[in-house]
């Protein structure tokens, strides 16, 4: 079989370089709720302030909100950004905001982990400082709550950003992992065939399914989380972000 190089290394953000949910005991010890529960209390205050509304109503909204979005997220392969998830809920329960207030709304939930941030994942730092300047590195991560612009600044806080040479994240390309404008956004942006680009992440359907569909490779990452396979099978799986300079070298034996 031929020698296949690898080129380019695209990673995951969440459960791959930033432990997702590790910020909520730090919420919870400075007394603050979950992020979950804050974002109701944003919208229910917001809207309180024009005309009375339960709460149980725009829980409920929020609910059937983000079945909705998860829907979309699965099946179209669109994350809605936070404007259109709360556009879809305001629009549920008939109500509406002035624009200034709206955009307010927005940005509170938008920048929620930038003030309690999530941890780096253990070694990951490390690893991207090993495999900068031997591979062109980027990102390729679906924004859910954070869009890109707060994922850059956790990257900047975590010393991450500055090893990354590209990002692709799904609030501005307009598509999520696993479809294959995500992987073709990085293959033009590095003038590279798919078949040089090895993708790292947590999640089999988006992370090895994703690129082995365009014919890049998949590194299964279980620093974080163990997922089952869902019939897929990764490349590798790399356990310990120490080894990951050694799995990728085995790839172009």
């Amino acid at each position: 079989m031929a020698k296949r190089p690898v080129r380019v290394i695209t990673f995951d953000l969440w459960d791959c370089l930033f432990q997702d949910e590790s910020d909520e005991p730090k919420r919870a010890a400075a007394g603050r709720p979950s992020k979950s529960e804050e974002r109701r209390q944003l919208v229910h205050a917001a809207l309180s302030k024009h005309a009375p509304i339960d709460r149980g109503a725009v829980d409920l909204a929020y609910e059937v909100t983000n079945a909705a979005f998860r829907k979309v997220w699965h099946d179209q392969h669109v994350t809605w950004t936070v404007a259109e998830r709360l556009s879809v809920l305001f629009s549920g329960l008939k109500r509406e905001l002035p624009k200034d207030e709206f955009d307010a709304l927005v940005r509170l939930h938008e920048e929620m982990e930038l003030e309690f941030r999530p941890n780096p994942a253990p070694g990951a730092v490390e690893a991207l400082k090993t495999l900068h300047g031997k591979y062109k590195l980027a990102i390729v991560s679906d924004a859910i709550f954070s869009p890109g612009r707060a994922l850059r600044e956790l990257l900047k806080g975590a010393g991450m950003f500055e090893y990354f040479d590209y990002f692709v994240f799904s609030d501005e390309i307009g598509v999520s992992k696993p479809h294959r404008a995500v992987f073709d956004a990085v293959a033009k942006a590095f003038n590279v065939d798919l078949s040089d680009i090895v993708h790292i992440g947590d999640r089999p359907h988006n992370d090895i399914g994703g690129p082995h569909a365009v014919g890049a490779r998949g590194v299964l990452l279980t620093v974080i989380k163990k997922r089952d396979l869902e019939g897929h099978m990764p490349d590798a799986i790399c356990d310990d972000y120490s080894k990951l300079a050694e799995i990728l070298a085995g790839l172009e034996a």
